[in-house]
Formats: C-alpha cells, structure tokens, sequence
C-alpha cells in the first residue's frame, strides 16, 4: 500500500479504556488508567485493543487518532509554554516526522516492529476546549486544524513505539508536520 515512503517514529501509544475530558473542565480530568505502551495490537474495523473507542458502533470509522508531536511543538512555541507532555492531547498514536492532513481521504499503512497496519483516514481530530485547562490558554483555539486525524482500522497488526515508515499514495511534506491544515473538517462517513 503506499507509493510514498516516509521514515517516522512512533513516540507514543496511548490506550485508555475510559475518557477522562469530560463534564466541565473546572472540575477536572477523571482519573482513568492510561498506558503509554510499548506495543498497541490494532483490530480491523474495530480499533486498538483496550482503548475506550474500541469496537464502539459511533467510532469505528474514527476508532485511532493520529498526532504529530510537531503540532504540539509549534503550539507550545506560539503560546510562549513550556513543553507539553503529549499524552494530555488523549490522541492514540503520536508520531514524529509525519504529515497527516493530506492522509484525510486516503488509505495509508504504518510499519513498525515488523507488522504492517492499514488505516483510512476519515476526518480531523478536533480538539476540545478541555485543551485551554490540560495544556494552557490558548491551546485550544492553537490545536485547530493540526489536532491529528481519527483513522478506521482496515487491517489488524501491532502498532510499535520506536522507528516506524508510513506508506502514503500521496506525497507529504514532513517539515508541514507542525502547520495547521488549511482543510476544512471532513464530513465523510
């Protein structure tokens, strides 16, 4: 799958079985289990294996998110913050070196750890204003249009922390990693 080949890395792997942003902000995150993990196994049509969209009729066709850490970067650059620790976006697959707004549309692979997982991507992963309290004031407004895209599984494999290449039909720019989309959000199915 893929005519474009682009060396990325797979920082994080985010799995929660339950949201923790939700009710007002004011009153906090829940406090759920989350596990930044080695490894994530992927099923097809339904997610990644214990996370809180997995199987879930409303987010099988957005069942992943991906992220660019370069987007939280220019973020955190523009608001004058320090650093954020990217698990706070709650985005499953955080990568580094990828830009994933052309892959809205597309059907695209990672390869890491010797496993290949095929996604489609299906729309924009638009943040929420729970990211002003979790990250700083601003961050909510900063992250549109660069908060990563909501992915179907179409094959099953592992996803792998470290190294990883992601197969694209259409050329990306990774040095546009950090850049808002100047896509609208998709309204595909």
């Amino acid at each position: 799958m893929g005519t474009y080949r682009y060396d990325v890395e797979i920082l994080h792997l985010l799995v929660s079985p339950a949201h923790a942003y939700f009710g007002r902000a004011r009153d906090g995150a829940a406090d759920v289990p989350t596990v930044d993990a080695d490894a994530a196994e992927v099923v097809a049509g339904k997610g990644i294996v214990g996370d809180r969209f997995f199987g879930k009729a409303a987010h099988m066709d957005a069942a992943v998110t991906l992220f660019a850490v370069e987007s939280l970067e220019a973020i955190a650059k523009e608001l004058g913050a320090p650093p954020f620790d990217p698990l706070l976006t709650r985005r499953n697959v955080i990568l580094r070196g990828a830009q994933l707004a052309p892959l809205l549309g597309q059907d695209f692979a990672l390869e890491s750890g010797g496993s290949v997982v095929e996604f489609h991507g299906g729309r924009h992963a638009q943040p929420c204003a729970w990211m002003n309290e979790m990250l700083a004031p601003g961050a909510h407004p900063a992250m549109r249009g660069r908060g990563g895209i909501r992915c179907r599984a179409l094959s099953s494999g592992s996803l792998h922390r470290g190294p990883a290449v992601l197969a694209s039909p259409v050329r990306l720019d990774p040095a546009q990693a950090g850049e808002p989309s100047l896509l609208r959000p998709s309204r595909l199915p």
